[in-house]
């Protein structure tokens, strides 16, 4: 039976020759897109879960190494507790109806984010996503799931001096480097592009770490309307973009000079 994520297309599709190698994606609107329908919530999170398919298929077609998605941020336990049930019924329904296919496609599945007062069941669903697909060895879909850049800094920290506490490392060891080896997608290179939608222009505690040098594209339409060609249009417009790391543009030549 064929993957409902394989979706195999020439390499001619991808969108630049610049691609990058892992793109965040905050996925942000699906709410206000019910809204704007006059359709309950749960609507808008069901169609973002299609957003989200597509967006996996997408980023498989176009070559990318990881798909890191906004899933569910610490901010959130604030909504309406039946927002927060719907939202968690979708969880635990990607999981239980896409793994097998996210595992015909290759796709590596990381999760991200705080696990321990999350309930037994759902920490085991994540547990079991996480244990399927660890030998795939295609696009790796980090799903930030309970998630918040500053706990996750805040965290890194205190597990440090914790260590050097115990005398398990020497403070002056501690660079960047092994700061970023001790947060929770340690291994995955730094987002190279961040995608939001919904037309709101910030991280919203989203990989604060990581995403020091990342591009970013924000887009107008609510997640629910990203699709294939949002996707290609985001990364064209990042394979336009000069990036310099800090450092200055490329010395331009003058005719004669």
């Amino acid at each position: 039976m064929r993957s409902m994520f394989s979706n195999k297309t020439p390499a001619a599709a991808t969108p630049d020759k610049r691609a990058p190698v892992h793109v965040g994606v905050i996925m942000d609107g699906n709410g206000r897109w019910a809204a704007a329908r006059g359709l309950p919530r749960i609507e808008g999170h069901r169609r973002g879960l299609e957003a989200l398919r597509g967006a996996v298929r997408a980023a498989i077609d176009f070559g990318l190494d990881y798909l890191t998605v906004y899933s569910f941020s610490v901010e959130n336990w604030s909504r309406p507790q039946e927002e927060i049930s719907d939202l968690l019924g979708l969880l635990k329904f990607f999981i239980r109806n896409d793994l097998a296919d996210l595992r015909k496609a290759d796709v590596k599945v990381r999760i991200i984010g705080r696990r321990d007062d999350l309930k037994p069941d759902v920490r085991a669903l994540l547990a079991e996503a996480e244990a399927t697909t660890r030998d795939c060895g295609g696009l790796t879909l980090i799903v930030a799931f309970n998630y918040g850049a500053r706990q996750e800094i805040a965290a890194a920290a205190r597990a440090i001096a914790e260590d050097a506490r115990a005398g398990r490392i020497d403070p002056s060891a501690v660079d960047a480097a092994y700061f970023a080896s001790r947060l929770d997608a340690a291994g995955a290179p730094d987002p190279d592009l961040i995608i939001r939608t919904s037309g709101e222009q910030r991280l919203s505690n989203f990989l604060l770490w990581q995403a020091a040098y990342s591009e970013f594209v924000f887009l107008p339409m609510h997640w629910p309307d990203f699709d294939r060609k949002a996707f290609a249009a985001a990364l064209a417009e990042y394979g336009q973009r000069e990036r310099r790391f800090g450092g200055s543009a490329p010395a331009v030549s003058v005719a004669g000079g």
